[in-house]
């Protein structure tokens, strides 16, 4: 899949209750669980499994609970007791499948006709009791009839999906009915079967013969009630080549029935010339009332299934789950139910009507399950953090809920259906989208701790978390909004954090050695509250209730939102909840038994915020307006710091030399702080910086002197770069091409420059290019369907670029991978592609590591890795792999980055040569071909690229195996295209807006340094230093630990090395400058042009109207638009201007009459109203007339009164 993960799934019929274990005891080390199998590995058999007798009782006749659901983490029984000796392998045992298959139909040149009276699978095992012997059984009969297609229908389509017929006939005068019936029933039509068996895929076929591969269909197919599948064992593996750990989920699903009809929509018909695709599945949606459900979902104990990101370990476990799905759609009314089946599951059993698209309807239940985690831990030597810690989480309870689907036709606006740059209706992905609008779940907790060391969170039993969606509406790449509600309920209790001494374990400790303290307030141990998410995947909470739905105080919507998602009005809520003591009472509590400094120190600055706000209160300040003053802040000053005035001499002085701009004075103050705060000489050093560092910002700086430089033309026109963008097209000669015969499509050769340098275009280019030529058939294909994906890309990037990093957008990372996988793997086979084609050269460098030759199934290597490793707790190695397990991966092949960072394979690139502008050019006159900028293969351009780096960089969840994985995607993407795209990618992070920033660059270089690999195997962790130096030849990357103590730079600052390496990226990216100035501007205008002058002032100084006749006085002019607006504005003034001078002087005779009370005073204003009026209309009609004198006259008194 995208992202370079492989997913592995494999299914038997049948209880496999050890999921594929085949290690004898003596392979197995002594500490792990013994699986007595002798198998092979990598198969699933149902013979290799115990038998069905044995399987039933040992899951159905025992009510003892499973050690590994009673026994802590790690702490597994090393061999079941009751476990079954091997068996030796009889075919004989083996029970066969009945299959039974009734066909009649009827076949001519017309039609095609079939029907199934019966098809049937049937499975009976046999057992040596009766009531443990299983049935199956699946059973299917309908039919089906095939036949040419009505012509009329085909050309109009139906469905929600256009048919790509409409698009041939696009331009032409349709013929009519009755000739299309006489083209499609021709005597050169060809048959039903021939179309069938041999469809005419030709792109030239004219519409007669495209109309000659439309075929008609109608079927109905029905399953009956007696359909049972007795159990089936599913397992399901993830990996990824580069990637720590994996997982492994083996699940039996017991007693499965089915039953429902399925049938075709009305005026259903297949092109058999189109491509065939998985998604043109979605042209087919049939009309279906299907029901199918399970009674029972267990994970065996036996089969060791784990899940492992590379951060978490988690050993599952589940019983007693149960499900039901219905699937409904195409039907008007509701469909008729025979099946009066009960079930167990507390399922809604209403009859839906679904008449567009398909709804499919999951209720879920599950009776208990139970979650064994551990997760790695940064170390924190402050918090007693040690490394290598770990975190176990445990949960247990038990869930349900429900999932309402709906796949359906969008609903688009008339406006947003025209133009190319519209969802392509001919792209079924495009066409439809999913409501989820209803779906709902719910947990019950029954147990829940997390530990850490010596410390345990302990969550109350009944604990209660629904989670019910509002309303969510996406597209197909699940682009959309989500609005869903929370609800909690700790059942009127609070999670207990626990705490021993240091080396103990908070679960083997006695009660007298526990510390323990609640960890909610009242308030907060109940509520309710909206939560919205964004399609960028940005959090923000609407409203809320806690304790009471209807409640309003300190902890409502307002105070979670101030946490998750801060606006305006967050501060002044933290600070109310800052100054709420009872809460920071509670809070204290809690950091004493994390760090007993740290709990001072909150203590200290919680008692000098509350003294604030006390001193604030006294003295009436309520605004910080009100603080400006010297006086009062040097009184307030003295206040805070000792309660009197008597600092009040010392502070004075300090504030005036702030405000002089003399920067501060950092030896008065330290001795100040020294002589009123009892904590000054424990906190030395700290106090030193700090003081330093508003020094530093207090003090004046010296301001660049400005410059002017007289004639300063674009990089992009200078000489020396104009030579490397030969044949990549400038935004002008883009503009004419597009205006040039809009009549006709675009020249081959234009259309495929256009789309290669789309990347590289801004977003609202790329939008004028797709609405500037509509059609469809303007263009490639292939080109069109580049453009409008860079389109789909480029607008997903600009909402990110807008929101990102923090808190509020804590699942963004999710939303990025969703599109960035797909994007990535499309420009890395782009670019293998490239290397094959340029210059008849061979690749000959390593493949990626997704794509190399598994000479072992993924589950077999899963299943190996599980045995070496059962329990988390005993795959932390050195390597932070399972156990001994890494020796068995042969995923040792490196992705395109480490390859630059390795420095060995890297193959030279050459130009490609349909970048070549479609103008014939000697070869004599064009640039050497080493010389030309290449612009790769990504679909991604450097801003895009450069905006998702940042976002990454700047997540709240940079640790996690996602967000890593999302960064390494982007570097192997810019590893696999030419050097000049990694350098324009760190030119864009230093340029926002077009303007270079050093700093900026360099606080991003620092952070792409250190960036977290945790969750990759050692082998394929990237030396970022040597990766950046592939890409900066002649430029050495400052390494941190050579500026620390000991380092041999020791003396010199990491800071200024590495902003010295940014200063030199943004020199060294001017050609890339040049080169967007080259894509993206057109210059109208240079410097040595005259300064554009108001039409009025134009005419003036020529002498002539401004129609363009020779007139020495304005008043003898040919009048026009312009010159009776200016007219009209002018006499609207001095009007007003006369009726002013009367207001005024009533003014003067009535001062204690109001404005509204004056005659002359109203119609003053009223007249002035219309002179704005009037001018605003000359303004519209000529943009620079503020230049004129009667203008800026005007315009200037009334915005200074």
């Amino acid at each position: 899949v995208p992202g370079g993960l492989t997913v592995a799934l494999e299914m038997i019929h049948g209880r496999d209750l050890y999921a594929g274990v085949r290690k004898t005891e003596a392979d197995v080390p002594a500490t792990n669980i013994t699986m007595q199998r002798s198998f092979s590995s990598d198969t699933l058999s149902s013979f290799a499994s115990p038998s069905a007798e044995g399987a039933r009782q040992h899951h159905h006749g025992s009510a003892r609970r499973s050690a590994a659901f009673a026994a802590p983490l790690g702490h597994r029984s090393a061999c079941k007791a009751n476990t079954p000796p091997p068996e030796p392998f009889d075919v004989n045992n083996l029970v066969p499948w009945l299959l039974e298959l009734g066909v009649k139909g009827i076949i001519d040149d017309d039609k095609v006709s079939v029907i199934v009276t019966k098809l049937a699978a049937t499975h009976q095992s046999q057992a040596s009791r009766e009531a443990l012997a299983t049935s199956s059984k699946m059973s299917l009969s309908g039919n089906i009839v095939i036949s040419k297609a009505d012509a009329a229908a085909a050309v109009a389509g139906a469905g929600p999906v256009a048919s790509h017929i409409s698009n041939l006939a696009q331009g032409r005068k349709m013929p009519s009915s009755t000739h299309l019936a006489a083209m499609t029933g021709s005597s050169h039509s060809p048959s039903v079967c021939e179309v069938l068996l041999y469809p005419d895929t030709s792109p030239n076929a004219s519409l007669s013969q495209r109309l000659n591969q439309f075929l008609s269909y109608d079927y109905a197919f029905e399953i009956p009630d007696d359909t049972q599948v007795d159990a089936i064992s599913l397992s399901v593996g993830a990996t990824h080549p580069m990637l720590k750990g994996g997982s492994l989920i083996t699940t039996v699903i017991e007693s499965i029935y089915a039953h429902g009809s399925l049938s075709a929509r009305e005026n259903a018909v297949m092109d058999l010339t189109e491509r065939r695709r998985k998604r043109n599945i979605l042209r087919h949606l049939p009309a279906v009332e299907f029901t199918a459900g399970v009674q029972n979902v267990f994970i065996p104990e036996e089969s060791m299934s784990y899940s492992d990101d590379g951060q978490t370990k988690c050993i599952p476990e589940l019983k007693g789950g149960r499900m039901k799905v219905r699937v409904l759609g195409g039907f008007d009314k509701d469909p008729a139910r025979t099946n009066s089946r009960s079930d167990d599951v507390d399922i809604a059993d209403d009859i839906l009507c679904v008449q567009d698209g398909i709804m499919v309807v999951t209720d879920f239940v599950a009776e208990s399950f139970v979650l064994n985690n551990e997760t790695h831990v940064n170390e924190f030597p402050e918090l007693e953090i040690l490394e290598r810690s770990l975190m176990s989480v445990i949960l247990s309870g038990n869930f349900g809920g429900c999932i309402a689907t709906h796949l359906r036709p969008q609903k688009l606006e008339s406006e947003t259906t025209s133009g190319a740059k519209a969802p392509n209706l001919y792209n079924p992905l495009e066409a439809y989208e999913i409501d989820f609008t209803g779906s709902n779940a719910s947990l019950k907790l029954k147990e829940g701790s997390a530990t850490l060391g010596h410390r345990r969170v302990i969550c109350p039993t009944e604990t209660r978390v629904d989670l019910t969606i509002v309303e969510s509406i996406v597209d197909m790449s699940f682009e959309g909004q989500t609005e869903c509600e929370v609800s909690w309920d700790f059942n009127a209790t609070s999670p207990i954090l626990q705490t021993v001494d240091v080396g103990l374990s908070p679960r083997h400790a006695s009660h007298e050695n526990r510390k323990q303290v609640e960890l909610l307030i009242h308030e907060l141990r109940q509520g309710r509250l909206n939560l919205n998410v964004s399609s960028v995947g940005g959090l923000s909470v609407k409203k809320a209730a806690t304790t009471r739905e209807d409640r309003e105080g300190l902890y409502d919507w307002k105070f979670f939102n101030a946490l998750v998602a801060p606006d305006d009005e967050s501060v002044s809520r933290l600070i109310q909840v800052i100054h709420d003591k009872r809460t920071m009472k509670k809070l204290l509590a809690v950091i004493e038994l994390l760090n007993s400094d740290l709990e001072r120190v909150a203590r200290y600055a919680l008692t000098r915020a509350w003294k604030a706000k006390d001193i604030f209160d006294k003295e009436g300040i309520s605004d910080p307006g009100k603080l400006i003053p010297g006086h009062r802040m040097a009184r307030l000053g003295s206040l805070f710091l000792c309660g009197d005035l008597s600092q009040l001499d010392d502070l004075m002085p300090i504030i005036q030399r702030v405000v002089a701009g003399n920067g501060l004075d950092v030896v008065k103050v330290k001795d100040l702080l020294r002589r009123n705060i009892p904590l000054y000489d424990d906190w030395a050093p700290e106090i030193d910086r700090i003081v330093r560092w508003i020094d530093t910002a207090l003090s004046p700086m010296d301001a660049p002197r400005p410059y002017i430089e007289n004639h300063c033309p674009p990089l992009s026109e200078l000489p020396k770069y104009q030579a490397y963008f030969e044949g990549i097209p400038s935004a002008k000669s883009i503009y004419e091409k597009l205006h040039e015969k809009q009549q006709l499509p675009l020249d081959p050769a234009v259309s495929a420059m256009i789309a290669q340098a789309a990347p590289y275009m801004s977003l609202n280019q790329i939008e004028f290019v797709l609405t500037t030529r509509k059609r469809p058939s303007d263009w490639q294909p292939f080109d069109l369907r580049r453009i409008r994906y860079v389109y789909t890309i480029k607008k997903k990037v600009k909402d990110i670029s807008e929101s990102y990093g923090g808190l509020s957008f804590l699942p963004q990372s999710f939303f990025v991978s969703i599109f960035l996988g797909e994007a990535t793997r499309a420009s890395l086979r782009a670019s293998n592609r490239s290397l094959k084609m340029g210059s008849g050269l061979k690749e000959d460098r390593a493949p990626w590591p997704a794509e190399q030759e598994r000479q072992t199934s993924t589950l077999g290597k899963l299943r190996r890795r599980r045995v070496y490793a059962p329990q988390p707790s005993s795959y932390l190695q050195e390597s932070g792999q399972y156990g001994s397990a890494e020796h068995l991966s042969n995923d040792d092949m490196l992705s395109p980055a480490g390859r630059v960072a390795s420095q060995n394979n890297i193959t030279p690139r050459k130009a490609r040569s349909f970048r070549q502008a479609p103008t014939d050019v000697s070869e004599s006159d064009s640039a050497d071909v080493d010389t030309i900028y290449d612009l790769g293969d990504s679909l991604l351009g450097p801003q895009d690229v450069a905006i998702l780096l940042q976002a990454g960089l700047a997540s709240s969840m940079k640790g996690s195996t996602v967000v890593q994985l999302n960064q390494r995607m982007l570097l192997d993407l810019m590893a696999s295209q030419p050097k000049s795209f990694a350098i324009a990618v760190l030119a864009e992070i230093g340029m926002p807006g077009g303007e270079g920033s050093p700093r900026g660059l360099c606080s991003a270089l620092m952070a792409l340094l250190e960036l977290d690999q945790s969750s990759f195997t050692k082998f394929h962790r990237i030396d970022m230093h040597a990766l950046l130096e592939g890409w900066l030849p002649g430029l050495k990357i400052p390494k941190r630990e050579d500026y620390l103590a000991g380092g041999r730079w020791a003396r010199q600052s990491y800071y200024e090395s590495l902003y010295g390496v940014a200063q030199s990226i943004l020199e060294d990216a001017e050609t890339y400058m040049a080169l967007k100035g080259h894509i993206q501007r057109v210059r109208h205008h240079v410097e040595t042009d005259p300064l554009p002058l108001a039409k009025e002032l134009e005419a003036d100084s020529v002498g002539i109207s401004i129609d363009g006749s020779h007139h020495q006085d304005l008043t003898e002019r040919p009048e026009n638009k312009l010159t009776h607006a200016i007219e009209v504005a002018k006499g609207k003034i001095a009007a007003a201007d006369a009726q002013g001078k009367y207001a005024v002087v009533d003014m003067g005779m009535s001062p204690h009459s109001s404005v509204d009370d004056l005659e002359s005073c109203k119609i003053a204003t009223s007249l002035y109203r219309e002179s704005f009026e009037a001018c605003a209309a000359v303004l519209k009609l000529a943009k620079l007339a503020f230049q004129a004198d009667w203008f800026k006259a005007f315009y200037r008194r009334n915005y200074d009164a």
